[in-house]
């Protein structure tokens, strides 16, 4: 119950978040955002509509989608979401607060990405171009993200015609700000990759990497192989994530024990579970040093 709560307060949050982008920098300027929402922008700058009327009316097809796509929890979350933000758009009283383009488009980004990532992190939808995405990978094995791409292309494109190049191109650049941030959002600031090293000192790597960079590893038992030293016998292979930021770090330790060590690094999204900081207090580091002997 308590997790619910929490979840419903977050995506309220997130909901204020992208009301104050669309009201305070994107609507009053005439911008769009990509997705559902641009649509609803595009439409009421048109025909001079009720945004929230046409948020609504306009997200009613990908909440279908969604229905049948995703979940029904997802579903019904999305659709109070979707109904809070149209509701706290037309009762909101926020005027701009500037009328410069290029801040227009990076705040107005800001915003309403950190708004509906943080919806997204917490199991609701506030733009359907992401259900539309899925459902047509689900149904017709398309690339989410090309779908989407393609999405805000012909909304673009459309805005490009209808309005103008120029609110074409600055609505280009609030989507890419409002994409980056919704990814920021989610996956959170902590870039981490993956690394896994194959070499002949793999205990004192895995020691240094334990000790130094202060990150957990997992060994795997390597078969027969062939590498620049010629035929390789079996052997341990590490696998560990670390912060970006140790990167380098991490890399001139493993030269200076292993030159020759052949290491692959790949990017990491999500990380559950595992090694957490505080077994690195000096108790857990003589315990954990000592099992490795």
């Amino acid at each position: 119950m308590k997790k619910q709560i929490s979840e419903f307060l977050k995506i309220g949050f997130g909901v204020l978040l992208a009301s104050i982008g669309l009201k305070v920098f994107l609507l009053p300027n005439g911008f769009l955002d990509g997705g559902v929402t641009g649509i609803a922008i595009l439409l009421s700058e048109l025909f001079d509509l009720n945004i929230s009327i046409i948020l609504v009316a306009v997200s009613i097809p990908f909440l279908f989608m969604s229905w049948f796509t995703l979940s029904r929890r997802i579903t019904i979350k999305s659709i109070i979401a979707i109904l809070a933000l149209a509701v706290m758009m037309h009762f909101e009283n926020f005027t701009s607060i500037t009328d410069d383009k290029l801040l227009v488009a990076i705040f107005g980004g800001l915003f309403l990405g950190a708004g509906i990532g943080l919806t997204i992190k917490n199991g609701a939808v506030l733009d359907g171009s992401e259900v539309l995405g899925i459902f047509a990978n689900k149904n017709f094995g398309f690339s989410i993200g090309k779908v989407v791409l393609g999405f805000n292309l012909i909304l673009f494109s459309i805005t490009a015609v209808t309005l103008s190049l120029e609110a074409a191109m600055y609505s280009t650049l609030t989507f890419l700000v409002t994409a980056k941030i919704i990814d920021l959002t989610i996956e959170g600031f902590e870039d981490y990759v993956g690394l896994m090293v194959v070499s002949d000192k793999t205990e004192l790597i895995e020691k240094e990497l334990i000790e130094v960079i202060k990150t957990g590893t997992t060994l795997y038992s390597g078969s027969k192989g062939f590498g620049k030293r010629g035929a390789r016998k079996e052997s341990d292979i590490i696998h560990t994530v670390i912060n970006r930021i140790d990167i380098r770090r991490t890399y001139n330790m493993i030269d200076r024990i292993d030159a020759n060590a052949f290491i692959i690094e790949f990017d990491v999204n999500t990380i559950k579970g595992g090694i957490r900081k505080e077994i690195f207090q000096k108790e857990n580091m003589k315990v954990l040093l000592s099992e490795m002997k």
